[in-house]
C-alpha cells in the first residue's frame, strides 16, 4: 500500500477555531498528508470567526459552547445523520480520533461498526486541568476514562516518550508509537532577536527578559509563575516579565504580576523576535505533552526553565539546555531562574546548547512517520 491509497477521516475538537499548539500540530499533518498524496476530510466543531484557515476539507459537526466559564471553546456533541453520511460517502480506511471527547467516541463507534482501523493521538494531559480549577476530585475518573479511550484505538501515538509511559503506567494496552513535533527554525532562531523591539517595550538591555509564551489560562501554570516572580523580587534578583499570549485568564494574571509587559498575541516572523527576544523562558505548566513552545524558545536560542513534567522531561537536559524543577516547588524555580538570570555566561551557554539541541526537531519527517504508522497499522491488522 501507498500513501496515496490512504483516506483518513480526521477528527478534531478544535481544528482552527481557537489556535493552540495542538490544531496547529493537526494542520501541518493535514498539509504534509495532502502533499503526499494522502486524502483527508477533517471533522471538527466549527464557528464564524476562526482563528485561522483550515488546511484540507472541513466539515462542521454540531457543538455546544465548553461549560465551567471556557465557552471560547466548543463541545462536539457527536454525528448527525448528515456527518455520517458525508462519512459513508467519503470511504475512509483509517479513522484519526485527536481529542477524547464525545466525537471522538462517536467516530471511534462508527469506526467499530463499519470495520475501519482506528488510530489515535495524544496531545494534552487533560487529567491535569482539575486540579486549576478545584475540582481535583475528578481525576481518578478521567483517567480511567482516557484509558478507555486510548484503548479503544487500533494504534496510538503519542509526541513524546514520556507520555507513552504515562499511558502505560495507566494501562493503555494498544500499540503506542512516536509522532513527535517540528519547529520552524527560520522563525524561531537567536537571529531574531531585536534589542529595539524590547526597548520599545520598556525592557532595558542590561534586563534579564524572563518570557511567558501562551494562551493565557490557569491550567498552563500561571499561579506558580506569578509565586516564582513574587519570590524572585524577595530576593532582589534583577529581571522584567514578558508575556506574549492572550487568553481568558489574563486580567487575573495581570493583577498577580503587576509590572510585566504583556505583548498580547503575536503571530508570524513577529512572534519569532518575541520569543528570541527572551533571555529565559519559564513554563510551569504540567499539562504539555510535548511542550512546541518550550521546542520553539530552544530553537530561539533562549535557555528554559521547566517543569519535570511529560514533554519538557523529552527536550530539556537539566543543567545543560535550562533546568527541569519539582513542578511546584516555587523556591526550587526561583533558584533556577535566578541562577540564569545572574550568570550571563551560564545563560548563554544553555541558550547554545537549546538552539542545537532543537534542531532536530523537523517537522517533514515528523509527519511522515504518521503515514508509516498509519501504512504500519493497516499492514498488522491485515495479517
Amino acid at each position: 500500500m501507498e500513501p496515496s491509497d490512504l483516506r483518513v477521516a480526521l477528527f478534531s475538537g478544535n481544528y482552527n477555531y481557537v489556535r493552540d499548539g495542538a490544531n496547529q500540530a493537526l494542520n501541518k499533518l493535514v498539509g504534509h498528508l495532502l502533499a503526499r498524496g494522502v486524502t483527508v476530510r477533517v471533522y471538527s466543531p466549527t464557528t464564524d470567526t476562526p482563528a485561522f484557515p483550515p488546511t484540507g476539507d472541513l466539515v462542521s459537526v454540531p457543538s455546544l459552547p465548553m461549560p465551567g466559564g471556557r465557552d471560547e471553546f466548543r463541545l462536539g456533541i457527536g454525528l448527525t445523520k448528515a456527518a455520517r453520511r458525508d462519512l459513508e460517502a467519503f470511504k475512509p480506511n483509517i479513522v484519526h480520533v485527536s481529542a477524547p471527547d464525545i466525537l471522538g467516541h462517536r467516530a471511534l463507534t462508527w469506526a467499530e461498526k463499519n470495520g475501519i482501523p482506528k488510530f489515535s493521538s495524544m496531545h494534552t494531559r487533560f487529567e491535569t486541568y482539575p486540579q486549576y480549577y478545584h475540582i481535583g476530585f475528578v481525576v481518578p475518573w478521567m483517567i480511567r476514562a482516557l484509558t478507555r479511550f486510548y484503548n479503544r484505538a487500533d494504534q496510538v501515538v503519542v509526541p513524546a516518550p514520556s507520555s507513552g509511559e504515562l499511558l502505560r503506567s495507566w494501562g493503555v494496552t494498544v500499540p503506542i508509537g512516536i509522532w513527535s513535533r517540528g519547529v520552524d527554525h527560520h522563525r524561531f532562531n537567536p537571529e531574531a532577536r531585536s534589542l529595539e523591539w524590547r526597548r520599545s517595550l520598556g525592557i532595558a538591555d542590561d534586563e534579564v527578559a524572563i518570557g511567558f509564551l501562551g494562551r493565557l489560562v490557569l491550567e498552563k501554570g500561571l499561579d506558580i509563575f506569578a509565586e516564582v516572580i513574587a519570590a524572585l523580587k524577595q530576593r532582589g534578583v534583577r529581571h522584567r516579565v514578558m508575556v506574549i499570549g492572550e487568553g481568558p485568564a489574563r486580567g487575573w494574571f495581570a493583577e498577580r504580576v503587576p509590572e510585566a509587559v504583556f505583548t498580547g498575541f503575536q503571530s508570524g516572523d513577529a512572534l519569532g523576535r518575541a520569543v528570541a527576544s527572551m533571555d529565559v523562558f519559564f513554563n510551569p505548566s504540567v499539562t504539555e505533552s510535548f511542550g512546541n513552545v518550550t521546542a520553539e524558545a530552544m530553537a530561539a536560542g533562549v535557555p528554559v526553565v521547566a517543569a519535570r513534567a511529560t514533554g519538557a522531561v523529552d527536550l530539556v537536559q537539566d543543567g545543560v539546555t535550562g533546568f527541569l524543577v519539582p513542578p511546584r516547588d516555587v523556591d526550587a524555580y526561583a533558584d533556577a531562574i535566578g541562577r540564569l538570570a545572574q550568570d550571563d555566561a551560564l545563560r548563554l551557554s544553555a541558550g547554545r546548547a537549546g538552539h542545537e539541541a532543537a534542531k532536530v526537531y523537523e517537522w517533514d519527517p515528523v509527519n511522515e512517520a504518521v503515514i508509516d504508522a498509519y501504512l504500519a497499522m493497516l499492514a498488522r491488522l491485515a495479517r
